[in-house]
């Protein structure tokens, strides 16, 4: 019994590690609408969420069904065959929340958990019926299919339901109150602020409360039988102390309905979700408690299993301890929350994901729709549904604002006000609904009727959406592949596999841990050189002539990695130094919209003639794409085995890359000082750069001649000269235009 002993010591420490990564992951549910709307400072937000974490543990009764029972039948398991389910399910669900999280991708913690149980359940079982020889029918005795079934179809209904009533309820709640809503709460806030937390305060009795220790079974029939009364209730009292509210005080009443649907959530996340990360340790020590007792524990069938326990309150304490301190400290817990703020941001900025051919596909598709819709609808409609749709009324608010919002709260409160709704009637009627699923794709759906998915952004946030939404499915595929194996390499490999499988998730979690630091960085030096604060044009212009020095800097050192890597035909160097090629890509795009501000905000006093911005842009672009490019050719050269560079061309390009240096760190000196000195040294280096660049390539031609250089290397090397030449003379493009913009 001492290898079973260690499962039990090993799962108690991976319920540990499952509630930090589980919390990180969830944590988006109920902290997206306040924290994007800044309905608080994040203290304030943190602290009501902490709240609402320690009620829901402390008022749930903890009852770990899904782990004991329901997903397998656990009577038809040995005591060992259930410890090996429940250790490979913890071991899975550390490495694949903890994957999802260093990429800042919500998922739902509860598909991972049945779709690991159903993996290690389905290896066992197989495992045991080949041993008995018995058919593979067999197995519907062991698994209950049916739940497999029932959480699939609640991922397709979270995502059409939750999307479609999320963009619905919106669009009307706009059409009412407008983006300049503060006049039209004053008339209409009792209303929406009786409606918002009667549905709030229902879904803490439906879904946060469920099975709460104070609650008697009565009581409980009693809440699902009398649903309009319990709503008329909340809503006339709540309506009426709103109303009083906005009449007699300067309280904005959306803060407090965004703060008391963030408690709400919060509460029902610890209550009902708190058994996705210890429902499976603790059955597996109710397990070995039950075997311990018993005088043949090997050969013990889990019948006992099938009853239901509450969990101790001091174990339930603990891990509402542990929950509510990894949510004030987890970096990954806000790496995913950006993400799902990100997607909903009414204005312009960084965006994370990519275009792809189907975003790309569903937006060509979603503008032909719009337009039809608009040959069918009369002039004075379209004119007037502009008018409600006016975003001037929040770039106002954002601007007189400290906080940088990314949508207002009106938009914040309704995302709460159509999660609760939905899950709270999803739950009375056994639905079976993901928290997660559906509070992402509601937010999503207000995005959309708030048009935050503009023609600029569309293909992009789109891509971001289809990326978490196809993350959902692979949550379930991995869960169950995973679990499945580890539950078969520990079945054989005994307690060496645990040690092995133990240090290969703690190797695994180091690097995403370092991986994730790598990503932040990378991410936050994007988002800071993106402008969105400044005091007046010149300010904006400084500050785009530092982000300028910053990315030249970039380029110096990566065009002379790309020709070192080269020299070496180092194929995972010229990798490297690709990825960070399309880095600078980004880093340029940024920069770019960062100059359209600085035009946008021109006085008619500083227009000059002078200044050619467009001459400025089409600079940054030429100068990052031709690097890239010259990144991906030498690249693809190394990559196909081709013959390397010779000596006579390593020369010639060392001085090349030697005389690049010159330019760029002049041309950034340049830029500090504003000194005549540096500007005819820059016109001198520019000069020398077309003589070498033509001496060079008569130097290439000749060997060609004599034969000297394949045909392959030949075409490189004046491949990369000419590269060379447009990344220089772009670069002396960008200085000549960016010394008139400094003119005063």
């Amino acid at each position: 019994m001492e290898l079973y002993l260690l499962i039990v010591i090993v799962l108690f420490v991976l319920a540990i590690s499952d509630l930090i990564v589980g919390v990180s992951n969830d944590a988006v549910n109920f902290l997206n609408s306040a924290v994007g709307s800044k309905a608080a400072s994040f203290k304030v937000i943190m602290t009501v969420a902490s709240l609402g974490i320690i009620a829901g543990v402390v008022f749930s009764s903890g009852m770990m069904e899904v782990a004991r029972k329901g997903i397998f039948n656990p009577q038809m398991f040995l005591f060992q065959e259930v410890m090996i389910i429940f250790l490979a399910v913890m071991l899975a669900d550390v490495l694949l929340l903890d994957l999802f999280n260093t990429f800042g991708l919500p998922t739902s913690t509860t598909v991972s958990l049945v779709f690991e149980l159903i993996g290690a359940a389905v290896a066992v079982s197989l495992i045991k019926i080949i041993q008995l020889e018995a058919p593979l029918s067999e197995m519907l005795v062991y698994i209950n299919t049916g739940k497999a079934i029932a959480i699939i179809s609640g991922i397709l209904i979270s995502v059409i339901v939750a999307f479609t009533a999320g963009a619905i309820i919106q669009f009307f709640t706009r059409m009412i109150f407008t983006f300049d809503f503060q006049k039209r709460i004053r008339r209409y806030g009792g209303i929406w602020g009786g409606v918002a937390i009667a549905f709030i305060t229902y879904f803490i009795l439906v879904k946060g409360a469920k099975g709460a220790i104070f609650f008697s079974e009565d009581q409980v029939k009693w809440i699902q039988t009398n649903t309009a009364l319990i709503l008329l209730t909340s809503f006339i009292f709540w309506g009426i102390v709103i109303q009083l509210l906005v009449l007699f005080t300067k309280v904005n009443v959306l803060k407090p309905i965004v703060l008391f649907g963030t408690f709400a959530l919060a509460l029902a996340f610890a209550a009902n979700d708190l058994v996705n990360f210890i429902g499976v340790p603790l059955a597996g020590f109710s397990s070995y408690l039950i075997a311990i007792a018993n005088d043949d524990p090997l050969n013990l069938l889990m019948t006992a299993l099938l009853e239901p326990v509450h969990t101790p309150t001091l174990f339930l304490l603990a891990a509402g301890v542990v929950m509510t301190i990894t949510l004030w400290i987890s970096k990954k817990a806000r790496t995913v929350t950006k993400t799902e703020v990100n997607l909903g941001r009414q204005t312009d900025g960084f965006e994370r994901f990519e275009s792809s051919a189907l975003s790309r596909s569903i937006v060509r598709m979603a503008i032909s729709i719009s337009d039809f819709i608009r040959k069918l609808l009369p002039e004075t409609l379209l004119n007037f549904m502009k008018r409600r749709f006016d975003l001037e009324a929040f770039k106002g608010e954002k601007k007189k604002s400290k906080e940088t919002q990314a949508f207002d709260l009106l938009r914040a409160s309704v995302n709460l006000l159509v999660a609760s709704m939905l899950i709270s009637f999803a739950t009375s009627l056994k639905l079976p609904l993901s928290t997660t699923y559906v509070t992402f794709m509601v937010a999503m759906g207000t995005s959309l009727s708030d048009k935050s998915w503009g023609r600029e952004s569309a293909v992009y946030r789109i891509n971001g959406v289809m990326t978490v939404v196809g993350g959902w499915f692979f949550t379930a595929f991995m869960a169950f592949t995973l679990a499945g194996i580890f539950a078969t390499v520990i079945f054989f490999g005994g307690v060496y596999a645990i040690l092995g499988l133990v240090a290969l998730a703690v190797i695994v979690i180091f690097h995403t841990h370092g991986l994730h630091k790598r990503k932040e960085k990378e991410s936050e030096k994007l988002e800071m050189e993106f402008i969105e604060d400044f005091s007046s044009s010149k300010d904006l212009v400084r500050r785009n002539v530092k982000e300028i020095e910053t990315l030249l800097t970039s380029v110096e050192e990566n065009f002379g990695n790309c020709f070192q890597a080269f020299y070496d035909e180092n194929r995972n160097k010229l990798k490297a130094s690709l990825k960070d090629s399309k880095k600078l890509n980004k880093q340029s795009n940024v920069i770019i919209s960062n100059i359209f501000k600085e035009v946008r905000n021109l006085r008619d006093d500083e227009f000059k003639l002078e200044r050619r911005y467009g001459k400025e842009v089409a600079s940054l672009r030429e100068i990052t794409g031709s690097l890239r490019n010259l990144n991906q050719i030498v690249f693809d050269h190394v990559d196909n085995n081709h013959s390397g560079p010779s000596k006579e061309q390593i020369e010639e390009l060392k001085k090349i890359n030697k005389l690049f240096n010159s330019l760029i760190k002049n041309t950034i000196d340049f830029f500090y000082s504003v000194k005549e000195k540096k500007a005819d040294e820059i016109d001198s280096n520019r000069n020398e750069f077309a003589e070498l660049l033509q001496k060079y390539d008569k130097n290439q031609v000749q060997r060609i001649k004599k034969n000297n250089d394949s045909t392959r290397n030949s075409l490189l090397y004046l491949d990369i000269l000419s590269r060379t030449e447009a990344i220089s003379t772009s670069i002396y493009n960008l200085y000549s235009t960016i010394r008139k913009n400094l003119e005063e």
